[in-house]
């Protein structure tokens, strides 16, 4: 057994304290909700029922998951969507996408794909016109090989 100086306590020591120093990252589900909030300014988002999220709720690949968001408006000239963001709150990055309108866009939907790294809520957060938000929840279930994940 190796006898340890006052040098070697010292540095290790001071190792152990430089790791403890190093903040932990956070999860994805509070990165989601930070970028929900940065998206919102602070406000809240109702769940209102404006939005909807067509999606499955079995994927059987999550690599690339359909996925369909409308906002029930009139896309009128006061009273339109200005965008829509789609975040997956388990993914590493939960930004998905983000969906920009105009009262000329006509109807506020838009349709893509998506990966998910496993099971998972996908979020979407439409801001209106007035300054109003609403937002939609979904949960997939991410498969792998014909089993839940």
């Amino acid at each position: 057994m190796k006898n340890v100086t006052r040098r070697n306590a010292l540095q290790i020591t001071a190792g152990l304290l430089a790791i403890a120093a190093v903040p932990l990252p956070l999860s994805a589900a509070d990165t989601a909700m930070e970028e929900i909030e940065q998206f919102t300014g602070g406000s809240e988002a109702s769940e209102s029922g404006k939005i909807s999220l067509e999606m499955p709720e079995i994927a059987e690949n999550g690599n690339t998951v359909p996925l369909t968001v409308s906002v029930d408006s009139p896309m009128s000239g006061d009273d339109y969507v200005k965008r829509v963001m789609v975040l997956a709150d388990a993914n590493p990055r939960p930004g998905v996408a983000t969906f920009h309108f105009s009262p000329k866009s006509g109807v506020a939907e838009a349709s893509t794909r998506m990966r998910l790294a496993r099971t998972q809520n996908v979020i979407a957060v439409a801001e209106m016109s007035d300054g109003s938000f609403h937002m939609a929840k979904a949960t997939v279930k991410v498969t792998i090989g014909g089993c839940g994940g």
